[in-house]
């Protein structure tokens, strides 16, 4: 394990983010951390750099999206609990997380950035100033994620890339889906897979928030997303669902589900820690750890 990297991609919107839930002072990850590794957007957020510079982890400035740092995002949530695992003697390799969100931002139509024919800018900042065009950025950044582990002297394991969006789109109408959605996610994610060289493990996280989708009338959009993530699993043997409403403390009977916070549309942090325990668990179960 001690030359293995493996390579944990977050990608998606606000619940990639970590939207609006800032860790507390004591569980920041301002410490560089020794065995999680991230990029920092200075200097890796960018559609020019030939190589990337992967630093010890920290929770602020390793979202190559928007500028919205220190949060319980699962990717902040992956990185100290993996380094406990190892502090506490897990034979779990180093671990290297590629995170790229922006909160609003759908794939169904131009004006969001992970359309495939969103404007080619990148403009750094924080939500409502940010505006960049993620696919393109994110094909980008995963092209140079093989040499660069090879550069780190380490073996190269990928995952999985996580996928956490979908909920702008649920404002989308159906019509409009049925006619673009299948193909741009079967579109992006080949890009994705020539990018890396190889075909890896990707999981589609259902989106949940069924009351503010009846309440915005989309709940035929929302339905559609998850049925096209459904049939995107059973057509890819390498795709498989994360379904968050499977955590214990999942609540039918009250508006935020036990899962939200109270705006039911933005996991909690103890959501969000929930989810990262079991991307580790199932990582360890599958490796025998």
């Amino acid at each position: 394990m001690n030359n293995k990297a493996t390579v944990f991609i977050l990608l998606g919107q606000s619940n990639a983010v970590g939207y609006g839930i800032f860790m507390s002072e004591e569980e920041k990850i301002k410490e560089p951390l020794k065995n999680v590794f991230g990029l920092n957007r200075n200097p890796n957020q960018s559609f020019d750099n030939d190589k990337l510079f992967w630093s010890g982890y920290t929770s602020s400035g390793t979202n190559l999206g928007e500028t919205h740092d220190d949060t319980y995002s699962v990717a902040n949530c992956m990185a100290s609990l993996w380094q406990k695992e190892i502090d506490n003697g897990t034979e779990l390799p180093d671990l290297y997380i590629v995170h790229i969100a922006v909160g609003a931002q759908g794939v169904a139509e131009k004006k969001f950035m992970w359309h495939p024919e969103h404007d080619m800018v990148l403009k750094p900042g924080e939500l409502s100033q940010v505006n960049i065009a993620l696919l393109p950025l994110a094909e980008h950044i995963l092209s140079l994620v093989p040499k660069s582990i090879v550069e780190e002297g380490k073996e190269l394991e990928i995952m999985g890339l996580h996928w956490r969006g979908g909920e702008q789109d649920t404002l989308v109408p159906v019509e409009h889906l049925r006619k673009v959605l299948k193909d741009i996610y079967i579109s992006m994610f080949d890009k994705f897979y020539k990018a890396i060289g190889q075909k890896f493990p990707i999981v589609l996280h259902n989106i949940t928030h069924e009351e503010v989708s009846a309440k915005n009338k989309a709940s035929e959009s929302f339905d559609y997303i998850n049925e096209t993530y459904a049939e995107l699993s059973r057509e890819n043997e390498n795709m498989e669902i994360f379904e968050v409403r499977e955590a214990p403390f999942y609540t039918e009977s009250v508006y935020e589900r036990g899962i939200f916070e109270p705006d039911a549309v933005h996991y909690s942090a103890k959501t969000n820690k929930w989810v990262a325990e079991q991307i580790i668990k199932d990582y360890k179960q599958r490796n025998s750890l």
